[in-house]
């Protein structure tokens, strides 16, 4: 699931993705699910347009309540549900057993383009780093994404 709960805006919706996930699996297959950090959102507006603070103020607080985009808000990414670690690991606590939630970009997130113009060895060390860090709970405020793995019940 490494897009459908984060393009469901309805709790039911990604209830029924998460419950049709456990009933394809056999007891015991594993789960990925990828979700967005709901805060990606807030940095990304704080960067490109903070002077539209005022002009969203009744949006973000209805966002941070829900979480749910819509494309005239966030045209890049549209309708879209963005989650909490938390919100994100109920979704699977009736059917899953998880094995580990991963912060994927942890503290490199803003600047993981930059992996790009390093020397190999440089970079494989910094996405050794990134790996060891990813579980850390202090990643999960910096990642853009979260990515959930589970056995099935």
């Amino acid at each position: 699931m490494l897009g459908p709960l984060y393009h469901l805006l309805a709790l039911e919706d990604r209830r029924m993705a998460v419950k049709e996930a456990a009933r394809i699996l056999k007891p015991g297959g594993v789960l990925l699910a990828a979700g967005i950090n709901r805060l990606d959102y807030l940095r990304d507006l704080f960067r490109e347009a903070p002077g539209k603070i005022l002009m969203r103020r009744d949006f973000i607080r209805q966002y941070l309540r829900d979480g749910n985009l819509n494309s005239e808000i966030a045209p890049p990414i549209g309708h879209s549900h963005l989650t909490t670690v938390e919100e994100f690991r109920e979704s699977f606590a009736d059917d899953f057993e998880e094995l580990t939630l991963v912060a994927v970009e942890s503290f490199a997130s803003p600047w993981q383009n930059s992996l790009n113009d390093l020397p190999k060895e440089e970079a494989e060390a910094w996405l050794d780093l990134i790996e060891q860090t990813g579980t850390m709970p202090e990643a999960f405020g910096l990642a853009d994404h979260y990515l959930y793995v589970g056995k099935r019940k």
